[in-house]
């Protein structure tokens, strides 16, 4: 361990040490796109052009580096709009499911949660509690039913309309198996598969709602792919790995099917491919024939 001794630059210092590392750039376009976007942000996107001494390899370009920042950006807006239909699709089976087997109130009995230890359920209803008094006075249904009703705590499809993402993961990890079940039996796949998809995407929706990068980056939980032997389309002919973003992509796109069948997405994640023919999918985790993947064909 060391003593983190380097100076704050100048935006004109910045751009002399990337200019001096063999940049390829216009140096007054450079200082511009630093004080848009910040040095560290941005090495994020140049770190794959770099040498082992930090220079860049011959004939790196700004403009190359940029267009794969903006592609990213564009990625993440079409990842996240994707990851709030799948958000907002299980958590209204699962409201339904749990609120007709346990009643309105249901959710605020540890008993009928019992996946979740005792701290977890606390956290629970704290977050839910959280969000209900952040939010009164700015959403006319919350200002309603509390000026209304005497009870403390919100019906659960009143409550889950302020849950968080991860609110929401967290009461599905608390539900018995058989609910679990029944809400995964509507998307065709195992409970156990779909947490695992619900974890990874809001992993994801994290990425995307705090802009860090997205395209190229290696899962750190990575979704469980259904088994071969019940679910083939997503091993042969092209097989789903679960390292990359190529897998939430894919997720994404089979739930779409289901819940927006109507939906334009895949239409716009591949006009987004060819707007920029230059970033290597390869890095996504796509195979050369990813388009022959049956969830991928129209």
């Amino acid at each position: 361990m060391k003593n983190y001794t380097k100076p704050p630059l100048t935006y004109i210092e910045q751009a002399n040490l990337l200019l001096s590392r063999g940049l390829i750039a216009d140096k007054n376009d450079l200082i511009k796109k630093l004080k848009a976007v910040s040095y560290y942000r941005l090495s994020g996107y140049w770190h794959p052009f770099r040498n082992p001494d930090d220079t860049f390899k011959p004939g790196t370009t700004l403009e190359e580096i940029w267009k794969r920042y903006t592609f990213d950006r564009q990625l993440r807006l079409l990842v996240i709009d994707a990851i709030e239909r799948v958000e907002v699709s299980v958590r209204t089976q699962m409201v339904y499911h749990h609120s007709h087997r346990y009643g309105a109130f249901g959710y605020t009995n540890p008993a009928n949660l019992p996946k979740l230890s005792t701290g977890e359920f606390s956290h629970l209803i704290d977050s839910i509690e959280i969000e209900k008094r952040k939010k009164r006075n700015k959403e006319d249904f919350l200002r309603h039913y509390c000026d209304t009703y005497q009870e403390t705590y919100l019906p659960l499809w009143i409550a889950a309309e302020v849950m968080a993402f991860g609110t929401t993961l967290t009461m599905f990890k608390g539900l018995e198996q058989r609910l679990k079940q029944n809400i995964a039996v509507d998307y065709g796949i195992s409970d156990s598969v779909l947490q695992s998809w619900l974890v990874a995407l809001n992993g994801t929706r994290n990425i995307c709602a705090h802009h860090g990068r997205l395209w190229n980056r290696e899962l750190g939980y990575r979704p469980m792919i259904p088994r071969p032997n019940k679910h083939p389309q997503w091993h042969t002919p092209v097989r789903v790995s679960e390292n990359r973003v190529f897998a939430i992509l894919t997720i994404l796109r089979y739930m779409l099917k289901l819940i927006a069948p109507q939906s334009r997405w895949q239409s716009r994640l591949e006009e987004l491919f060819r707007k920029y023919p230059e970033i290597p999918l390869r890095l996504m985790g796509f195979p050369e024939n990813w388009k022959e993947c049956p969830i991928w064909m129209e």
